[in-house]
C-alpha cells in the first residue's frame, strides 16, 4: 500500500479539519416555541412522490400544522390541499417559487424534497431566513455546497435533519451499536449494495411547457435546457445537470449505513469509481453499473456497488449492507440484521421488525415517522445534537456518493485530501467539486 504523508495533506489544507466532523458548537438561544405543546407550523416543499410522504407525515403529527406547499407544478395542489385538509382540518398556502414562500414569517420550518440539484441551496436559504430544515438526501449537489449548507446551519444556529432516515430505525441502530463493541471483531470493510433494475427512458423529444409548470423554477441552478419530459418528474435522476445517479439516489442510504458501521467520521483519501450506461440506447447520461471503492487512511475499505440492470442477489441483499471483521461478518438490510461467525459461518446474534412488533417505541417504521418525530423534538428542544442525522452527518454521506461519481466522470483513481475537501493536484477533478450557477438561484460565496 503506498503511503500518505499526513502532514503533507495538512501544508495542502485550505480548511482545517473541513472534512471531518468534529464537536457540534454550543447552541446559542434562539427561536423556539413558547410550549413545547405548541403547533409548530411546517411547509413542504416538491410534493409530489417523496413528497406526498412528506406533508402526510408531518401532518399526522401531534401539534404539527403543515401551513404551506410549494411546487413548480401547479396541477399538484389539487390533490395534495384536499389531502392535507382533509388531514388536519386546514387548508394549507400554495407557492411556486420557494423564495416567496420563506418570507412567510408564519412558517417555522421547511421540509425539502425536491430534486437533489435544489437540496443544498434551498437548506441555505432557509436558514438565512430562520427557518429550520428538514432536507431529503442526497442533501447536496457538490461537495462544496453541502459544506456551505452545513455552515449555514451553524451560522444561524439552525436544527437541519439530513433524510436519511435509516438512523432513526431501531434495528439499525442496535446494529451499528454491536459493530461498534467489536461484536465481530475489528471492522475492516463495509459494502453498500444498491441492485435495483431500472428500464429504459427511451428516447423523447423537447417539447412546449406544459401550463402550470414553471420550468425555470425547475431548472433553478442548472443549465436552462428547452423543456422535455424526460428532463422532468423522476427521470430527472438520470441527467448530470440535475441528479446524482443511483449511488446518490438510493444508494445514499446505504453509503451512510456503511459509514455509520465503520464509524468513520473523516473522508477517504483514495477514491476508485468505474461502470457505465450498458444496454439500452436513450436519453440518459448517468451510468446504470458503477463499481466505487473508499479507500481510507488507516487501510479500512468502503465498497459500493451498484446494479441498475438484472442481476442476483448477494446474501439475499439486493439493497443493503455487509460488514466484515476479523471474527465474522454481518447480514444488514431488509429492517434486519444477522451476524455469522468462524469458517463454518455459524449464527451469532440477531433482529428483525418482528422482534419489535409489539413494542410501542419501535424504531423500524416504514416511512421513517421517529425520523420526522425526532426532528419535530429537536426543532422543539433546539437541541441539534439530539438530531439523529444532522446535516453534517448528512454531508459526510452525501459527499462520498459525489466522490464517487468524480472518480467515473474523470475516469480514474484519485487522491483526496479529507482536511481540505480537495483532490490532489488535480484541478480536473477539483471542477467537479462546485457548480456553475445560472443565475439568480446561487448559493452565496459566504453564507
Amino acid at each position: 500500500m503506498e503511503s500518505i504523508n499526513r502532514r503533507g495533506f495538512l501544508k495542502k489544507s485550505t480548511v482545517a479539519a473541513a472534512g471531518m466532523i468534529v464537536a457540534a458548537p454550543a447552541i446559542k438561544k434562539g427561536w423556539a416555541k413558547n410550549s413545547p405543546n405548541e403547533t409548530i407550523n411546517i411547509a413542504v416543499t416538491g410534493i409530489r412522490s417523496r413528497g406526498r410522504s412528506h406533508y402526510r407525515t408531518f401532518a399526522a403529527l401531534p401539534d404539527v400544522n403543515v401551513i404551506a406547499i410549494c411546487d413548480i407544478d401547479e396541477r399538484l395542489f389539487p390533490k395534495a390541499v384536499e389531502s392535507i385538509e382533509k388531514m388536519s382540518g386546514k387548508k394549507p398556502k400554495t407557492y411556486v417559487d420557494f423564495r416567496k414562500m420563506l418570507n412567510d414569517r408564519d412558517i417555522d420550518a421547511v421540509s425539502i424534497a425536491t430534486p437533489d440539484h435544489w437540496h443544498a441551496l434551498q437548506t441555505i436559504w432557509a436558514c438565512q431566513a430562520g427557518k429550520d430544515v428538514y432536507v431529503e438526501k442526497p442533501v447536496s449537489y457538490t461537495v462544496d455546497e453541502g459544506r456551505k449548507a452545513v455552515q449555514a446551519a451553524r451560522k444561524y444556529n439552525r436544527i437541519v435533519q439530513a433524510g436519511t432516515q435509516g438512523r432513526s430505525n431501531r434495528v439499525n441502530i442496535e446494529a451499528v451499536k454491536l459493530l461498534h463493541d467489536g461484536y465481530i471483531g475489528d471492522v475492516y470493510m463495509a459494502k453498500g449494495l444498491c441492485f435495483k433494475p431500472r428500464d429504459s427512458i427511451g428516447r423523447v423529444k423537447n417539447s412546449p411547457i406544459p401550463e402550470g409548470v414553471h420550468w425555470d423554477i425547475f431548472l433553478g441552478p442548472a443549465p436552462y435546457r428547452p423543456f422535455n419530459e424526460n428532463r422532468f418528474h423522476y427521470n430527472w435522476h438520470w441527467f448530470w445537470d440535475t441528479g446524482t445517479t443511483d449511488m446518490g439516489n438510493q444508494g445514499i442510504h446505504q453509503m451512510d449505513a456503511a459509514r455509520w458501521g465503520i464509524n468513520k467520521r473523516v473522508h477517504p483519501i483514495r477514491i476508485h469509481g468505474t461502470g457505465n450506461y450498458y444496454t439500452f440506447d436513450s436519453d440518459q447520461e448517468t451510468p446504470n453499473t458503477q463499481i466505487t471503492t473508499f479507500e481510507y487512511e488507516d487501510g479500512k475499505i468502503l465498497q459500493f456497488e451498484v446494479r441498475g440492470l438484472y442481476t442476483n442477489a448477494e446474501d439475499g441483499i439486493t439493497i443493503g449492507n455487509l460488514f466484515f471483521g476479523s471474527e465474522g461478518w454481518m447480514h444488514f438490510a431488509n429492517g434486519q440484521f444477522k451476524t455469522y461467525f468462524g469458517r463454518k459461518n455459524e449464527p451469532g446474534k440477531s433482529m428483525s421488525r418482528k422482534d419489535l412488533a409489539s413494542d410501542p417505541m419501535d424504531l423500524a417504521g416504514p416511512v421513517g415517522d421517529p425520523h420526522f418525530s425526532n426532528f419535530i423534538d429537536c426543532v422543539r428542544s433546539r437541541k441539534m445534537e439530539d438530531l439523529k442525522s444532522d446535516i453534517l452527518e448528512g454531508h459526510m454521506s452525501t459527499a462520498l456518493c459525489h466522490l464517487g461519481n468524480v472518480s467515473y466522470r474523470t475516469g480514474r483513481k484519485l487522491m483526496f485530501n479529507p482536511y481540505a475537501e480537495k483532490f490532489i493536484d488535480d484541478d480536473d477533478a477539483n471542477s467537479y467539486l462546485k457548480r456553475v450557477y445560472r443565475h439568480p438561484y446561487a448559493a452565496p460565496d459566504e453564507v
